[in-house]
């Protein structure tokens, strides 16, 4: 199924000659990885020869070598956000976002930075935060968006009306040519510039080439003619519609005779910011800094009845002198109520809108801020523009700048095939001509195409991003969406405006450039791509030569002619709510928010912040199993191993199930899949092992100090670890003497103490057997506040068998439990659990497991299945604890919160119990997983990435706190994990504060 024809080229002898990774044969890794950079976050899909990661810049020029001797192309590739296709291509992929991540140099005083072209735009501005700068453009990608792809797109971002676009930060490059010679582009003055074009100071002949040709071209008053009738309007902040031959424009202009005194530079920066990687492959970068913004920040957010009232606001926004302008409209914002994530995010919306326009303002004094926003707010009143104006400072503003920055990948939750397309979203006009704009487009749309458009994003720039809903797996949709690009592209002629404003044409726009700019236009852009790179090695189709923009899309020809469905697929996940397991996969924008770091924060993907791989990214996953379940014919084992090489390090921490826009549950989906492949290619004896661990414990318990002694002795263990194929050098979890069962059934009534109202605890397998001293105080504590705590009969969890793919089998647990506890658990009688991965399986995965006649049951449940931490928060709402219980001694406690919990619940209601001794102070620890994830920590090929992942955050932090200072970590495996990385005991919440009691 996945395997196509390969080109035989001599890759071997260029895999040897670099010190990178090259993957480019038919075995199933490669293969795997050449599917996975088939797409970007664009609608298009093209299988590339092969992919390299390079790791020098002798890499990069063996490339370069090869592709020049073999006739074929580069398609340099960061992050891979692009929405126009730009990193789409049938030649060699070439990622530069594993290696190419260094900082080189900061100047401080003279306020620039020296780049890698892999270096994030969030941790750039981490790194450069102390010296009081930041680099200004911002892409809604920030926390995934490379130096790299920034220029390419020449990246604007919500503060571009006043910190400007890359091109305008873009001071100095190093870059390779297409003969692979290694130049720098700078500033130059016109003696220089003219030096340059004499041959003095270049690399090559193909470098004083370029300067010899722009001179010629842009000197002749007739070409410059064209770019001024022909290039959007200088008003007009957003342009990326070809290449940017109208901002070297100037040099070669007389000076005004009001500004002799000037002299004038020139900067091919200025033209290879928007080039899209056509024209040089670039090495580094050094980029100008801003000071950071004025401490003092306010976001007004402006609801609105109608698209063209919030436009109208704009306006009188933009005079009042805001930093940004954004809008988000009510399709994102209805949208947003069921994302996990965003949910949280929009408790500043006020009924209804139409609309909501956000204006930022920045100053040094609050009086002044507060002026600001007074003055904005008594404007729109005066003008009947808005019915509400709620302020937002800190936190709150950030939750609503995360909410309009998620407003795109949000809306692949929609259902069926109709998904909103990336094809209009870019055009860019004068902000004047916005509302008129906007509302011919709208009429059009309906009009002539039956489509309803949604909008968000740069009002105050003059853009904004405009969605439809097509289907272009239909004959239908694809006649739409060519024809309505065409249309628009008519209309922002009309208006002067630019097809591309932030995105980049790529293969979408490419073939409107010669309508946008005219043919004339066209011939000096196709002239300079032909003089850069006469044998189109970089980036080949796009902007110049490009291929029909309904070519190579993301699904097959024969799928879209015959008007086919999404295939139906079995499983045993009830995944009708996504209407399928394939339409969950297709939910992935590509938009790449699972390619965040460790410094940007978040949980979301472990692998890949230890790795920096797209191997590890839940978009990768997402794609391999798009490809595999699009076309559900006869599989080969091979088709298995391929998807199961991509899924293996997806440590199943549900962080993608809340942090992806998308809500893409990779957990689940996986869970999915390894049942399939252990029953089509078979489930391994460990895979076995691990999902009885409830049978062997109760086995074990039989004779715990027999377990114990062969786990507490080094070499006994590592014998025993490496029979079933853990690593060697992972400790064992005790076994404690007795079971949490045992124990509680086996007390005398004069030791029960809580006698009011009824929990029922849900005794998890882990806790039964191993944590039983977490349990015992757990039961005492709960007492101690007043309650009567009962264990109903249940059977495990079914956590260790979905864990292993063997979802079978967890569905005939889930079953049980849902008969067994139905009648017991109402909102009066809650099921309250110590682990977390184990009792939020009853609200995350069981009611998806059941059988339509148990379904209701188990939402029920689940709605009701609570934390012992979400418990005893509740109680503290209700003012039902008594916190003179608690000692009043002071103590510091870091809290690491498990995956599952921040994913399906939250930490707040862990800090507010912890927090019930009056000086108990809790500070979250921000890390994302811990890294042992279940089993995945234990087995000998995982635990190396597993540590890596505890280093991220985790293990250095609590390496850096006293011994006073309390660990908190809810999560068994947590516990353990930081038991193994840093040699410090962690203790559950519930532990500490039951030890907080007093007696």
């Amino acid at each position: 199924m996945f395997r196509l024809n390969h080109k035989t080229l001599p890759f071997d002898a260029l895999n040897a000659a670099m010190s990178g990774d090259l993957y480019f044969d038919e075995s199933y890794r490669h293969e795997a990885m050449r599917w996975l950079y088939a797409t970007d976050a664009s609608v298009y899909q093209e299988k590339p020869l092969a992919v390299a990661v390079p790791k020098t810049v002798d890499d990069i020029r063996h490339l370069i070598q090869f592709a020049q001797e073999h006739k074929t192309s580069l398609i340099p590739r960061a992050a891979g956000t692009s929405l126009a296709g730009q990193v789409v291509g049938s030649g060699i992929v070439v990622d530069i976002s594993n290696y190419f991540t260094n900082i080189l140099e900061i100047n401080a005083q003279e306020q620039w930075v020296r780049v890698q072209p892999g270096v994030i735009r969030d941790d750039l501005n981490a790194g450069v935060k102390d010296h009081g700068l930041m680099f200004g453009p911002e892409t809604s990608t920030a926390s995934r968006a490379m130096i790299g792809g920034m220029i390419g797109n020449n990246s604007c971002g919500l503060h571009s009306i006043v910190w400007g676009s890359t091109r305008d930060h873009l001071v100095s490059v190093k870059a390779l040519l297409s003969d692979g010679s290694e130049v720098e582009f700078r500033s130059l003055t016109e003696a220089e510039f003219r030096a340059k074009c004499a041959g003095q100071d270049v690399a090559s002949p193909l470098e004083q080439q370029l300067y010899q040709h722009i001179d010629d071209m842009l000197g002749e008053a007739d070409k410059q003619q064209l770019i001024r009738e022909g290039f959007p309007k200088p008003t007009i902040t957003r342009r990326n519609t070809g290449y940017a031959l109208d901002a070297l424009l100037p040099f070669f202009e007389p000076i005004p005779l009001n500004d002799l005194a000037g002299e004038k530079t020139f900067n091919f920066c200025r033209l290879i910011a928007g080039s899209e990687g056509t024209l040089c492959f670039i090495t580094e970068a050094k980029l100008a800094l801003l000071p950071l913004p004025p401490k003092e920040s306010a976001l007004v957010c402006v609801h609105t009845q109608t698209i063209r009232q919030s436009l109208e606001a704009n306006l009188v926004a933009l005079e009042h002198g805001c930093y940004a302008s954004e809008l988000v409209d009510d399709y994102i914002l209805q949208l947003t109520k069921t994302n996990i994530e965003q949910a949280k995010n929009r408790d500043f919306v006020q009924g209804d809108p139409k609309a909501i326009l956000m204006v930022e303002f920045f100053a040094e004094e609050a009086a002044t801020l507060a002026r600001k926003v007074d003055n904005l707010i008594f404007a729109l009143k005066e003008a009947n523009l808005g019915y509400a104006f709620p302020v937002l400072h800190g936190e709150d503003a950030k939750k609503a700048w995360n909410l309009r920055k998620a407003g795109l990948s949000i809306m692949y939750n929609v259902p069926g095939d109709d998904k909103p397309v990336n094809l209009i979203e870019d055009c860019a006009v004068d902000v004047r001509d916005l509302p008129n704009y906007i509302d011919e487009l709208e009429h059009m749309a309906a009009e002539k195409h039956g489509l309803a458009l949604e909008y968000s994003a740069h009002a105050g720039a003059g853009e904004l991003h405009v969605l439809p809903l097509i289907n272009l797996k239909s004959v239908e949709g694809r006649k739409k969406f060519r024809a309505l690009l065409a249309d628009t592209a008519a209309l922002v002629k009309k208006y002067g405006g630019s097809l591309s404003g932030e995105h980049g044409d790529g293969r979408l726009r490419g073939e409107f450039i010669p309508f946008m700019i005219g043919e004339a236009a066209f011939k000096l852009v196709q002239d300079i791509k032909r003089t850069w790179d006469p044998q189109k090695i970089f980036n080949p189709g796009k902007i110049v030569d490009t291929p029909p923009m309904n070519e190579f899309l993301r699904y097959e020809a024969d799928v879209a002619e015959s008007n086919q469905k999404t295939p139906f697929v079995n499983t045993v996940f009830d995944f009708s709510a996504d209407e399928g397991i394939l339409n969950l996969a297709e939910k992935c924008s590509g938009s790449g928010d699972c390619r965040k770091t460790h410094i940007t924060g978040g949980t979301m993907c472990p692998s890949y912040m230890a790795t920096r791989n797209e191997k590890e990214t839940t978009r990768a996953r997402a794609n391999i199993l798009r490809h595999f379940y699009t076309n559900p014919t006869e599989r080969s084992k091979y088709d298995y191993d391929t998807v199961k090489e991509v899924l293996d390090l997806c440590l199943s921490c549900k962080g993608c199930k809340a942090e992806c826009p998308s809500s893409v549950d990779m957990a689940k989906m996986k869970a999915e899949f390894i049942n399939e492949y252990n029953e089509k290619v078979g489930a391994s004896t460990r895979t076995r092992l691990i999902g009885n661990f409830t049978k062997l414990m109760s086995l074990a318990s039989l004779a715990p100090w027999a377990y114990n002694a062969i786990y507490n002795t080094p070499s006994l263990r590592r014998l025993a670890n490496k029979t079933v194929g853990f690593h060697p050098d992972r400790t064992m979890p005790h076994l404690a003497g007795t079971t949490l069962k045992k124990w509680f059934s086996g007390r005398k009534k004069s030791e029960v103490r809580g006698q009011g109202p009824t929990v029922y605890l849900f005794c998890d397998e882990f806790t039964n057997y191993n944590d039983v001293e977490v349990g015992q105080k757990t039961v005492l504590l709960l007492e101690r506040l007043g309650y009567q705590v009962l264990i109903p009969e249940h059977v495990e969890s079914g956590r260790t068998y979905l864990s292993k793919g063997l979802v079978k089998e967890a569905q005939k647990i889930a079953t049980r439990n849902v008969t067994s506890l139905a009648k017991l658990i109402t909102d009066d009688t809650p099921l309250v659990g110590i682990e977390p991965s184990a009792i939020l399986t009853f609200r995350d995965e069981y009611p998806d497991l059941v059988g339509d006649s148990l379904k209701a049951d188990a939402q029920q449940i689940g709605r009701n299945a609570l934390l012992v931490d979400e418990f005893i928060a509740r109680e503290i709402d209700a003012k039902r604890i008594d916190k003179t219980l608690f000692t009043s001694e002071k103590r510091l406690i870091k809290l690491h919160g498990h995956c599952h919990q921040k994913a399906l619940s939250s930490l707040v209601a862990t800090k507010k119990m912890l927090s019930l001794p009056k000086n108990y102070e809790v500070q979250l620890i921000p890390s994302g997983c811990c890294g042992m994830a279940g089993s995945f920590g234990y087995e000998s090929e995982h635990y190396t990435l597993s540590m890596q992942v505890g280093e991220l955050v985790l293990f250095p932090t609590v390496r850096q706190q006293p011994e006073s200072v309390l660990i908190a970590a809810p999560g068994t495996s947590c516990r353990h994990q930081i038991k193994d990385g840093t040699g410090r005991i962690a203790k559950h919440p519930a532990e500490i504060l039951y030890e907080s009691l007093i007696n």
